[in-house]
């Protein structure tokens, strides 16, 4: 079936769509409670800001080091079975770390140990999804698929953290075996994927010509190396995520719960706007806005830092998710929609490396910097450089300033 025949998708390619959307709320959902339960879990067992530093840095460190690989993978081989496989390994790890917690513990390095094993399936699912979900909606409506994949991510994203806060009050293993349950009912909805795009004459070769092509590309396309850049800065430095811990026991005095909800408010905020953009899609202006957006979020990191109050910061990391969401919805149109989609799995990895370091090794990045002046001072410097990123990007990056459509140009 065409990519481009509309009519055919609409008896059949739904379905598929569906099943991808119940995956990815599944993994969103399993993901959100358990680094609800990682992050409380090491708090407890350290007291420490640089140890929550060292839980994003653990997650980052596969997808970085494997970027290469899983790119060809995702490219070579079936992207059902490599996205299946991987929330299997996933569903996995849930398992240890329910059996850790539920068995005496001292030492937090097998937690460590078992964020990196989550952290390599991610590595491999991530550019598989990314790279499938084009195959599995007509062009005209690819921008609303985007939209609406990523509100059902984000509606898991609030509901996840707001769970696994309730749920921590019954103890981490409890967390910890939701989520594994999760995981794997979203391997089988993701085997269960019927739809398969026209299959390529051969596989890529394994070169390392074959291997950096993605990297190759986005150099050579401005706008998208600019779009996964500004990203890839404003979440490194403005990200808070990691030092909510912190907020939710010692600024905020709330606990679990209120982590939770705290956790709960970006993901509400990038869902509401997901909904809108869904309907509403972003016909021009899409650079100027991406960095408007930015810049916006690293206000509202900056008035987070500073909040005293739950429902002013409630209110600000809010705003934060809403303005992300847009970032994420002008970058991931260019990445996904633009890319061949005979690498488009390799473009999808190194996307996948840019996202994670915003991310995963933002959290180091706060930890650290937490761990030298405190977690105010680090959330509120990393909000003032945020607004900077998106001030030098529009002199660093005029192309991606003056493009006007997300496609078609």
């Amino acid at each position: 079936m065409s990519q481009h025949d509309t009519s055919g998708w609409a008896v059949f390619g739904i379905g598929d769509f569906r099943l991808f959307g119940t995956a990815r709320f599944l993994t969103g959902l399993a993901y959100q409670m358990q680094a609800v339960a990682i992050g409380w879990f090491v708090y407890d067992l350290t007291r420490s800001a640089l140890a929550l530093g060292l839980v994003g840095l653990a997650g980052f460190l596969p997808a970085m080091l494997c970027a290469l690989i899983t790119g060809h993978v995702a490219d070579a081989y079936d992207r059902r079975i490599v996205g299946a496989a991987a929330f299997a390994l996933q569903a996995a790890a849930s398992l240890c770390l329910l059996l850790y917690a539920l068995g005496g513990h001292g030492a937090v390095w097998p937690v460590y140990a078992l964020v990196v094993v989550v952290g390599t399936a991610r590595a491999f699912a991530n550019p598989a999804l990314q790279a499938l979900l084009p195959t599995l909606v007509p062009t005209p409506l690819f921008g609303s698929a985007i939209a609406w994949n990523a509100s059902l991510w984000q509606s898991s994203s609030v509901a996840g953290p707001a769970l696994g806060g309730l749920l921590y009050a019954l103890g981490p293993a409890v967390v910890f075996g939701a989520a594994g349950a999760s995981f794997a009912l979203a391997s089988l909805a993701t085997a269960l994927i019927r739809f398969r795009p026209a299959a390529v004459s051969e596989r890529p070769p394994i070169t390392w010509a074959a291997l950096s092509a993605g990297i190759h590309y986005i150099r050579s396309q401005p706008v998208v190396l600019g779009a996964i850049s500004l990203d890839l800065f404003a979440v490194l430095l403005g990200g808070a995520t990691a030092l909510l811990p912190i907020y939710a026991g010692e600024v905020l005095h709330v606990g679990p719960l209120g982590l939770g909800a705290l956790r709960s408010m970006p993901a509400a905020g990038a869902v509401t706007m997901a909904v809108f953009l869904a309907y509403r899609p972003l016909r021009r202006h899409a650079g100027v806005r991406m960095l408007r957006a930015v810049a916006v979020f690293g206000i509202a990191t900056l008035v987070f830092g500073l909040s005293t109050s739950l429902p002013l910061s409630m209110l600000c990391l809010f705003v934060t998710g809403a303005a992300d969401m847009i970032s994420v919805y002008v970058r991931q149109s260019f990445v996904q929609g633009e890319t061949p989609d005979a690498m488009r799995g390799r473009v999808s990895a190194v996307n996948t490396v840019f996202i994670g370091a915003s991310n995963e090794l933002g959290e180091f990045e706060s930890g650290v910097l937490a761990a030298a002046v405190g977690a105010v001072p680090a959330v509120v410097l990393g909000g003032a450089a945020t607004v900077g990123v998106a001030l030098l990007w529009g002199r660093l990056f005029p192309a991606l300033k003056a493009r006007d459509r997300l496609l078609g140009q």
